[in-house]
């Protein structure tokens, strides 16, 4: 391969470069307005919640129990997120596995980074049929440990043999790549699938326009 970097491996985070989450679907379907939504999700402190369970810190069950105890208004809406869970995931993010299948196709070793609960991850794994294509993944539940922590990255390289100055990581988070810069990776900041084609094409990996 040509290209600025050498590249032996590329590493994908799944929520948000993958497949469209988004827990507002959920709440679409409960609440009146995205203002009642966003007004809901802050109160509860939503992105600090999930964060948690993506560290695998305890069960869904007992984090509804200890989220409702402090917003019993909320109860309903609370224990909506894990029970409802799948319809959070919109689909694939638009243009985004076709970028994925080339690579696999041009034997690009694959592997992916997520932040996701043990709990709710074989939902995704039963319904995107492309995380097949993947040499690996790194499941930040099962770990006990989630991004941006280095510590996550150091045992992505460990457990696959990596070498870090060879690997190139996409999330769509800055504070993630950032992280994974520290860690030594090769880090790119994902906002949608041109900018990831010419990203990746400018590393050698892929020739430019997508087929067809």
């Amino acid at each position: 391969m040509t290209g600025a970097v050498r590249v032996e491996a590329v590493v994908f985070d799944l929520g948000g470069v993958l497949i469209e989450w988004d827990p507002r679907h959920i709440y679409r379907d409960l609440l009146d307005t995205d203002e009642e939504i966003e007004a809901f999700l802050d109160e509860i402190g939503f992105a600090r919640w999930n964060h948690a369970m993506d560290a695998g810190q305890g069960t869904w069950a007992d984090a509804v129990t200890e989220l409702t105890e402090r917003y019993p208004h909320r109860g309903e809406l609370i224990a909506a997120y894990p029970a409802r869970f799948g319809e959070s995931l919109a689909g694939p993010v638009e243009g985004s596995e076709a970028v994925l299948r080339e690579l696999h196709a041009r034997g690009v070793p694959l592997l992916a980074l997520t932040n996701w609960s043990a709990e709710t991850f074989p939902v995704a794994r039963d319904r995107f049929a492309f995380l097949d294509l993947f040499d690996g993944i790194v499941v930040s539940g099962h770990e006990g440990v989630a991004k941006p922590d280095l510590a996550l990255y150091e045992l992505l390289v460990q457990r696959y043999g990596l070498d870090p100055g060879a690997t190139v990581f996409v999330d769509d988070r800055q504070v993630n790549v950032d992280a994974a810069r520290a860690a030594g990776l090769h880090g790119l900041l994902f906002t949608d699938a041109d900018r990831l084609r010419a990203d990746l094409t400018r590393l050698g990996l892929l020739d430019g326009a997508a087929p067809g």
